[in-house]
């Protein structure tokens, strides 16, 4: 008996709990849903980069190429053109386009087309097979520049705009973030050694430029990793840094090609203590073990034999096979430089006097 009666109260309880709750919520429940289902802070900005793209977008520039040459099918020599087209960033007010050696290289006529309407015969200054550049020259007035930092230094993860004409559908805009970096050196030759994102490039967007979030150069758009290894992959696209881009136009400008220092060599990272090859830790490389010796070559004259370890060039330390050769390519050739070397355990000095690599086709 006691338990039922308390079993009822519990119930009755219940009931009067319920009934109060129904009665809150009937003046308060609707009002409370509401601030749960409404979206906050609806006075907030949206997040937009139009005002990196305004600061930038002007500066880039579409390129069309006509590349003339005869038909070989053709018995009566017959001329066929070729056109193509792809992107430019305009660097100087005096007229210095940026672009891809990939764009306009072979071209008989190059022709520019500003975000303005204007149309413009370009004149080829320069152009660097190695890192993919070229530089073009128009003669006009108020040009757009592109935004620039010297001290830049692009980190991974930063968020980066690519923009272009890709298959020439208009200026475009595409968004991403740097995957990757590799170094900045003249030594550069594959596309490894350049700055890796995923902010997507098609057809049309090589030479255009890649900006950060506040409209500034960080690299010009040069290749897709699908186009040069034939894979289909996604997401993996590359561009060279706005540095090397920046160090390869002063050279084209001042003398229409890029002159770099040459040894005639190459190294491996050395094997320190542990037994384990160095590959990329900085604090753990010994030096630059030399593999292989070009015979007549600079560093043979020198005396530099296979199996020296290189240490140091000119008083810097080597922290990298790559800085090794950066340091190789960014010489002047035809000037004298001392390396200090390890041979069978005994340190040297030996004068190298630099010599001069041409990229020729």
């Amino acid at each position: 008996m006691k338990s039922l009666i308390f079993i009822i109260r519990s119930i009755a309880y219940g009931l009067a709990l319920a009934l109060l709750w129904l009665l809150l919520f009937q003046q308060n429940g609707v009002t409370q849903l509401n601030q749960w289902f409404q979206p906050q802070n609806q006075d907030q900005p949206a997040i937009s980069y139009a005002k990196a793209v305004r600061a930038a977008a002007p500066a880039v520039v579409n390129v069309y190429t006509v590349t003339t040459q005869q038909d070989p099918r053709s018995y009566q020599r017959r001329i066929i053109q070729n056109q193509s087209l792809g992107s430019g960033v305009i660097m100087r007010a005096d007229g210095y386009i940026l672009t891809n050696y990939h764009v306009v290289n072979g071209a008989d006529q190059i022709v520019v087309a500003l975000q303005d309407g204007r149309q413009l015969e370009a004149v080829l200054i320069g152009q660097d097979r190695l890192t993919d550049l070229a530089v073009l020259y128009v003669k006009a007035d108020n040009l757009p520049v592109i935004p620039q930092l010297p001290d830049i230094e692009p980190q991974v993860g930063d968020l980066v705009l690519a923009i272009g004409n890709p298959l020439n559908l208009g200026q475009s805009i595409t968004q991403g973030i740097i995957s990757a970096t590799g170094r900045a050196g003249l030594s550069t030759n594959t596309y490894t050694d350049f700055m890796q994102m995923d902010a997507a490039i098609n057809a049309g967007n090589s030479g255009g430029a890649l900006v950060n979030s506040n409209g500034i150069l960080v690299g010009i758009n040069t290749a897709a990793f699908q186009r040069q290894r034939n894979l289909e992959v996604q997401g993996i696209f590359f561009a060279v840094p706005y540095k090397l881009a920046f160090t390869v136009m002063e050279k084209l400008i001042s003398h229409g090609r890029v002159v770099r220092g040459y040894l005639g060599l190459s190294g491996e990272p050395v094997i320190n203590s542990s037994g384990e090859r160095q590959l990329s830790t900085a604090q753990k490389f010994y030096g630059m073990k030399i593999t292989d010796v070009e015979n007549l070559g600079p560093a043979a004259v020198s005396g530099l034999i296979a199996d020296d370890i290189m240490l140091e060039i000119q008083g810097v330390m080597l922290t990298s096979v790559n800085q090794a050769l950066d340091i190789v390519a960014e010489s002047v050739p035809d000037t004298d430089v001392q390396i200090v070397i390890e041979r069978r355990g005994q340190r040297m000095v030996i004068p190298t006097r630099i010599g001069t690599r041409l990229d020729t086709e």
